[in-house]
Parts: C-alpha cells; structure tokens; sequence
C-alpha cells in the first residue's frame, strides 16, 4: 500500500497543538509521534511552518445534482471544497427530483461514486405525504432525514401538522430541519411589498424572514423533539433568540437536541447589504451584528454544536435579477476554513474550537465511521494550512461552477496548502488529483 509521512507539522486536534509527524498506510493513519518518525515512506511532506487539522465534515451543502447541474454538480463543488479543506460532506435532497425515496438517494450515491473528490452522503428528503419511504432507510448508510419546515420548492415544504408528528415519532436517525415559519413569512413579504411596492432591495429580507418567523418554527420543532424523544438538529442557527432553546451543561453525546452555524452568519450582517445585495441574500436571512454575536458566542460556549456552510450556489444571471425574484443561497464550501481562520486572527476564535466545531463534532453528532480527528487508525482525511501566507478571492481563482463568491475582494491571511481524503494527496498548491475519488460516509449507529 501507498505510503505517506507528513513530517513537522504543528497538529491542532482535541483540544490541543504539538508538533508530531504524522505516518498514514493506504487511507488510514498507521502512526502519529511527536518525537518524530523516520519510517521510509513513498512521498514525504514537509510541513514545518504550518498546521495539520482534520478535514472539515460539511453538514449542509447543496451541490445540485441531480436536475439543477447550471448552478453545481458532484464533480465542481467537490473539487472546490477540497481546495478550501472540506473533506466530506453531506447533500440535501432538493434536487429535481427531490431525493425523497430510497432509488432516487441511492443514484446520487452512485454519481458521487464516479466524481466526487470529497467523501459523501445525502439527505433523504420528507415530504407531507412519505413516512413508510423514511422508516425503510439504512441509518447506518445516510446522514439522516431533512426537513423543510420553512420555504422550499414543490412538495419539500411540509406543513401537514399530522405528517411532522409522525415523522418525529416514528423516524429514528437524525431528523435535520430548516426552521422558518412559512405562513409568517408570507405575511411579512405581503405587508412590506403594500408598503413600499414590489421594488424592493434585499436590505428587507431580514425583515421579512425575521427573528420571530425563526424561533416560531424552531422552538414548534424543539417542542415536536421534546415530546417524542427525537434525534433533532437544527440547521443554520441565524437569530439570538433561538440560542435559548440549546443546552451547554451536558457533553454533545448525550444531547436529544443539536445545533449548527453557518460561515456567513458568522461573518456577514445587515450592514453588507447595501454592498453585497442579493449575493448574501440566504434563508434564513443574515441579520443584524447583535445576532451575529450572539451567534458565535454560542459557538464559544457550547449552545451551538457544528459549523458548516449550507452552500448554495446559483448563477450570476439568477442572483443578478431584482430581490423578489433572485433564489437564495450563495457557495462557500471553497472559503469557509478561510474565513474562520481570518476570525481566529481578529482573536474571536481559537484553532481548537474551529476543528471541534469543523471537524470533531460533525463526527461525533452523526456518529460517523473513523473520520473528523487525527487519531491512529482514523482515514486520512488531513489538511494543512499555511497560516501567514496571504490570499485574495477574485474571479480567476473562485472553482465553483456558478463562477462567482460572496467573498470576491476579501484578503485571506491563511491558505490551505495540502489536503488529503482516504490518504490521498487531492488538492497541493492549486493542483488536483482526480485519479482518486471520496468514499460513501458511513454511520457507527
């Protein structure tokens, strides 16, 4: 088998940073010594000056195959959030079709197979109407189930109050939701648009996808979860309000009831839309800095779980039409580790929460096989960061397929320089290696 030795590396994992070398035998880590290792090996890395983290476990991406491949597919964003150090990743159902059976999961499972350059899984999705579908899956081969109890397309929004009461009652594995209440939303967009007219920029969407529209729909789902016992995860935490409704007394392994944070909610706040526009415009909205703060000090102490991104990519054409009509979403897998790393320079974070938050707790909340730490015996999902070399996005070096990133003119202060998946050296100094595809993520459940 295929030998490697990254050699000098200062690793962050567990809590803690040391210099060791790091030896991995096929895709797995055979040895890692911090008085160093001198083994032969088929290629070495030397790493001195830079740090070694795990590969970041994405929970929340829509890559957009099938069906809706002019924004993304399994190949670009893959590729894409390799070179930002993402190395697996798991896909939502609200593809065309929506992958809300067992047939429909199972060939998106057999495309990443041939293209992905990054580990996968997907999302079985709910509908009002396919509870027998969700108790038929294998919990131990998917992620979980998704559910939109917000704004989606076609039958993805379930509203039926029957359909989610059985769902959480009766689905075991980990139920993901989207929690924004649909009704109170409409209303907002129906009351602001007799107000102003329909001309409206996207400085109003956090208006109308507010704060109240968030914890209605979360604490109903927080409440379904109580009463049933459910395995509950809620995506993409954007409001103060919400962070109530979280625990931080008791360890992530014994918590009923989880959370996740998105990059641009941490980054991003009102103020950018007046630059930004319908380029930041997401569900839930990006709301005001006091949200944003409040955000990553529940990150900090433990209330929220995991970060991800909820990558979204639409074309320019799409995002370039006037607010009401512009989708939302926009693509961060490339940048996400950048920009986090950029907070822990302005000392709002430190490396060991951003790889507990990135990397350890994707793994531990979905019980995931051998993957999220540098541990003897784990795959070799690795990257290494070069944490004083600078880095601007702009056009020529953004790789998602829609061609275009929230963060265009921003100055980085770190670059991934290596990253490695099952022990293979994908992505090194803008250079890919497509001979080796991901592997299917599968669950210790």
């Amino acid at each position: 088998m295929k030998t490697i030795l990254i050699k000098n590396a200062l690793l962050v994992n567990e809590g803690e940073q040391f210099h060791a070398d790091v030896f991995i035998k096929g895709a797995f880590i055979e040895k890692i010594e911090r008085q160093g290792i001198n083994m032969p090996a088929d290629q070495v890395i030397d790493a001195i000056g830079k740090i070694l983290i795990p590969g970041l476990i994405d929970d929340q991406v829509h890559f957009r195959e099938p069906g809706l491949t002019h924004k993304g597919d399994l190949y670009t964003e893959p590729k894409a959030a390799v070179a930002g150090g993402v190395t697996s990743y798991m896909e939502m159902p609200n593809t065309s079709p929506s992958a809300v059976t067992i047939e429909l999961l199972e060939q998106k499972y057999s495309r990443a197979a041939e293209v992905s350059l990054a580990n996968y899984s997907f999302f079985m999705g709910t509908t009002n109407h396919n509870i027998e579908e969700l108790l038929r899956v294998d919990e131990t081969k998917i992620c979980g189930v998704k559910i939109f109890m917000g704004s989606s397309t076609g039958d993805m929004l379930v509203d039926d109050p029957l359909a989610l009461e059985r769902v959480f009652k009766e689905v075991k594995t980990i139920i993901a939701t989207h929690c924004e209440d649909d009704p109170m939303v409409k209303a907002n967009q129906a009351a602001v648009i007799a107000a102003n007219g329909e001309a409206i920029d996207a400085s109003w969407h956090p208006k109308i996808r507010n704060e109240e529209a968030c914890y209605l729909s979360s604490s109903f789902a927080v409440e379904l979860a109580k009463k049933h016992n459910t395995r509950l995860h809620i995506l993409h935490i954007s409001t103060a309000k919400e962070l109530d409704l979280f625990r931080n007394d008791i360890p992530l392994v014994q918590k009923r009831i989880t959370a996740e944070a998105c990059t641009h909610h941490l980054w991003f706040s009102d103020e950018d839309y007046a630059e930004k526009g319908n380029f930041i415009k997401w569900n839930p909205a990006v709301k005001s800095s006091k949200h944003r703060e409040a955000i990553l000090k529940a990150v900090i102490d433990g209330r929220i779980d995991v970060l991800a991104t909820d990558h979204a990519p639409h074309t320019l054409e799409e995002k370039s039409q006037s607010y009401l009509k512009a989708p939302s979403g926009g693509p961060l897998v490339q940048h996400t580790l950048n920009a986090l790393l950029q907070l822990y320079k302005k000392g709002k974070i430190s490396l060991e929460k951003i790889v507990e938050k990135a990397c350890h707790n994707p793994a531990i909340l979905f019980e995931i096989d051998r993957r999220g730490f540098i541990k003897e015996g784990f795959f070799a999902d690795l990257v290494l960061v070069d944490l004083n070399q600078k880095y601007t996005v702009s056009k020529s070096n953004i790789l998602y397929k829609c061609g275009w990133s929230p963060f265009e003119g921003v100055q980085f202060d770190s670059v991934v320089t290596h990253t490695l998946v099952n022990g293979n050296v994908v992505y090194k100094e803008g250079n890919f290696d497509k001979s080796n595809k991901g592997m299917r993520i599968l669950f210790n459940r």
